[in-house]
C-alpha cells in the first residue's frame, strides 16, 4: 500500500500540468514580492517625503510662535526698564503700584514681576507681592547674573519654582542710571503651562502617538513637552540618539532616529532664535508609514488568492489571464524609475488584477489628496504668521515687514509717510466687567471702524493686546496724519453696543511722520509710542462702566 502511494507521488511530480502549476505558482509568488518591494520602496519615500515636509511645516509654525511670544516678553522687560523711574528704587509702595500698572496693560509675566538690588539680596518690590523669607538672595541665579552682565535683557534656565514647584522660566533685564552702571534688576517669571505662551507644545499632539518637544541646548534640557512627564527633565547623553546629537550641534531639519525608549521616530528640528533653543515635531514611523504597511498586506493577501486562482485555471490561459497583471507592473516599474508619468493604472476587469490597479490608483489618490492639503495647510500657516487670528488684521510681523518697505519706497522716492500708535482706553475695565467674549467683540469692532477709515494704499495691523498702529503710505503731511487720528478718534466716539451694553471708548494715538520723526523703523516706532503715551498721560480718564 506504501509503495503504491509514493509511485504515484512520483508519478504525479513528473506531470506537466502539476510542473507547470508549481511553476505559475512560482511566478506568481515571485512577481508579488517584486510588486510589494517596488510599491514599498517608491511609496514609503513619497510619504516620507509628504510626512517630513508636513512635520517640518508644523514644527516652524510652532517654534515661530514661541519665537514671537518670547520676543514679545522681552520687549516688554526692555521697554519697562527704560521707562522704570529710579526715584521709585526708594519708594516700594510708588515702584509696586508702577510694577502692577505695567503688569495690568501687558500681563505676559503669569508670575509678576519683580525689581530686585543690585547685590540680589533684597527685592525693592514686587507684583503680585509674595512672602518671602528674611534670607532671600538670588545673587547667584543664572538670570540675575546674566542680566548684570548684559545690556539686553536674558533668559534664565527652566526651573520649578521654589514656592510652588510649578515649572517656570524667568527673564530679566538691567535697570541703568544716566552712567549706565547697573541699579537693579527687573525680572519677570512666566508659568510654561501659562495660557498664551507654550500652550501649542503642551496642548497637542501630532497623529496618535506623536508629538512636540522644546529643547535648551544651553541647559540640555527638555523645557516643555506633549508628554508631560519630561517637562524640565534632562536630555539624553550623547550617543543615545543620534538625530538628537546633531540638533544638539546645530542641525535643523528633518531625519529618521530611535529614541531613548527605542522607538523609531520620524522627527522635524526648527530652531526658536530668541531664546537659542529648539522644537521637535515627532512621530513614529510605524504610524507614518500605518499606509504603506496596510498595502503591502492587501498585495500579499491577493496575490494568494490569485496564486490559488491560477493553479486551477493555468491550462486554459495563464498568459492571457496574466497579461493585464504584467503591463500594470511594467507601468509601475516605468513610473517608479521616472520614465512615464505618475497616473492611475487602468482597470480592464474586476478581478484580482482590477483590485490591486484599484488599490494603487486608491492611493495615488489619496497621495494626490495629501498634496492638495499640505499645500492648503501651507497657505493657510502662511496667512496665520502674518495675521491676527482674532480681527483679522494684519500682525506685529506683517506691520513691521510694511513699515520697512514704506521706509525704502520713502527713500527712494523722497516722499512722507505717517505712523499711528493707537491704545485703548477703558478697554480693559469692559474685559475685566464684561468678559473676555465681549472684549473681543470690541476688538473686532474697533477693527472695522478704523479699517473704514482708511484708503486701500493704507494699513492697520493690531500689534499688541489692546494697541493698533496704522502707516499712512501715500504722501501725508503732519497735519494730514492729525486729521487721520481726529477721524479715528470720531469714530470711536460713539459706544459700542454689544448685547444691549452701550460701551464707551477712547483712543489715545501718537503719531510719527517720516523723516522728520525718524528715518528707521526702529526711530519710528519709538516717537510714535512715546507721542501715544504723552496723550495717555495728558488724556481725561474714562469713566468707569
Amino acid at each position: 500500500m506504501l509503495v503504491a502511494v509514493a509511485d504515484e507521488l512520483r508519478r504525479q511530480s513528473r506531470s506537466i500540468i502539476v510542473r507547470l502549476m508549481l511553476f505559475g505558482l512560482v511566478l506568481v509568488f515571485v512577481g508579488a514580492c517584486a510588486r510589494i518591494w517596488v510599491l514599498s520602496s517608491f511609496l514609503e519615500d513619497k510619504i516620507n517625503n509628504l510626512t517630513s515636509s508636513q512635520q517640518q511645516s508644523t514644527a516652524s509654525y510652532v517654534a515661530h510662535d514661541i519665537d514671537e511670544k518670547i520676543k514679545a516678553r522681552l520687549d516688554l522687560l526692555r521697554r519697562a526698564a527704560g521707562s522704570l523711574p529710579l526715584a521709585a528704587l526708594d519708594d516700594p509702595t510708588a515702584l509696586r503700584d508702577w510694577l502692577k500698572r505695567h503688569q495690568d496693560i501687558a500681563p505676559l509675566f503669569s508670575r509678576g514681576l519683580m525689581v530686585v538690588r543690585p547685590d540680589g539680596h533684597e527685592v525693592v518690590a514686587d507684583y503680585p507681592e509674595r512672602q518671602r523669607s528674611p534670607d532671600f538672595d538670588v545673587s547667584s541665579r543664572d538670570w540675575f547674573q546674566a542680566a548684570l552682565n548684559s545690556r539686553e535683557p536674558v533668559i534664565g534656565r527652566p526651573a520649578r519654582s521654589s514656592l510652588d514647584d510649578e515649572p517656570m522660566v524667568v527673564m530679566a533685564t538691567a535697570v541703568t542710571d544716566a552712567a549706565g552702571r547697573p541699579v537693579a534688576v527687573l525680572s519677570g517669571a512666566t508659568a510654561l503651562s501659562s495660557p498664551g505662551f507654550l500652550n501649542l507644545v503642551q496642548g497637542n499632539r501630532i497623529g496618535r502617538s506623536g508629538g512636540f518637544l522644546l529643547v535648551s541646548p544651553r541647559d540640555r534640557l527638555f523645557v516643555s513637552a506633549s508628554d508631560h512627564g519630561m517637562i524640565l527633565t534632562a536630555t539624553p547623553p550623547e550617543g543615545v540618539n543620534p538625530l538628537h546629537d546633531r540638533a544638539m550641534a546645530g542641525y535643523r531639519g528633518t531625519g529618521v532616529t530611535v529614541n531613548a525608549a527605542g522607538v523609531e521616530e520620524l522627527s522635524a528640528i526648527a530652531a526658536v532664535p530668541t531664546a537659542g533653543w529648539f522644537l521637535v515635531a515627532r512621530l513614529p514611523t510605524a504610524e507614518a508609514f500605518e499606509g504603506v504597511r496596510d498595502l503591502q498586506t492587501f498585495i500579499a493577501t491577493n496575490s494568494l488568492m490569485i496564486a490559488a486562482f491560477a493553479a486551477t485555471v493555468l491550462f486554459i490561459g495563464m498568459r492571457r489571464f496574466f497579461r493585464p497583471l504584467t503591463e500594470a507592473a511594467k507601468r509601475m516599474h516605468q513610473m517608479a524609475d521616472g520614465h512615464m508619468e505618475l497616473a492611475p493604472l487602468p482597470v480592464h476587469r474586476m478581478d484580482e488584477v482590477g483590485e490591486l490597479a484599484q488599490g494603487f490608483n486608491y492611493l495615488l489618490g489619496k497621495l494626490r489628496e495629501q498634496e492638495a492639503a499640505l499645500r492648503a495647510s501651507e497657505a493657510r500657516m502662511a496667512h496665520m504668521a502674518h495675521h491676527d487670528a482674532l480681527t483679522g488684521l494684519p500682525n506685529r510681523t506683517m506691520f513691521h515687514d510694511r513699515l520697512q518697505q514704506a521706509i525704502d519706497r520713502a527713500e527712494r522716492g523722497g516722499t512722507l509717510f505717517a505712523l499711528l500708535y493707537i491704545d485703548l482706553d477703558g478697554f480693559k475695565p469692559i474685559n475685566d466687567t464684561h468678559g473676555h467674549s465681549r472684549g473681543d467683540e470690541v476688538l473686532r469692532v474697533v477693527a472695522r471702524r478704523l479699517s473704514g477709515l482708511l484708503r486701500k494704499a493704507d494699513l492697520i495691523a493690531r500689534i499688541g493686546g489692546d494697541e493698533f498702529a496704522i502707516i499712512l503710505e501715500v504722501e501725508v503731511t503732519p497735519a494730514g496724519a492729525e486729521t487721520v487720528a481726529d477721524k479715528c478718534r470720531t469714530a470711536l466716539a460713539e459706544p459700542i453696543l454689544i448685547d444691549g451694553l452701550r460701551l464707551p471708548l477712547a483712543l489715545s494715538i501718537g503719531v510719527a511722520v517720516y523723516p522728520q520723526d525718524g528715518r528707521d523703523a526702529q526711530q519710528l516706532i519709538v516717537h510714535a509710542d512715546q507721542a501715544m503715551y504723552a496723550v495717555k498721560r495728558g488724556a481725561a480718564r474714562v469713566p468707569a462702566l
